[in-house]
């Protein structure tokens, strides 16, 4: 008998069903992976408007013309 045939019919009707990560949090783990990516990216993409932001008030503001930098 193979793994998955022996995993089948000892898990009955939970085989194939995603398992939670703790017994008591109602999340299982394809939504914590989901979760991480989303703040990941989020996270890449907050630092990317950081990035612009800072080339904007030290380089592009002041090129023109529209504030001054105080040393």
């Amino acid at each position: 008998m193979g793994e998955a045939k022996r995993r089948k019919t000892t898990l009955g009707e939970q085989y194939g069903q995603d398992t939670p990560i703790l017994p008591w949090v109602p999340i299982t783990k394809s939504q914590a992976e989901l979760f991480v990516s989303l703040t990941t990216r989020g996270a890449w993409f907050g630092i990317g408007l950081m990035v612009v932001a800072w080339v904007t008030i030290r380089f592009i503001g002041p090129a023109f013309g529209w504030w001054q930098i105080v040393d």
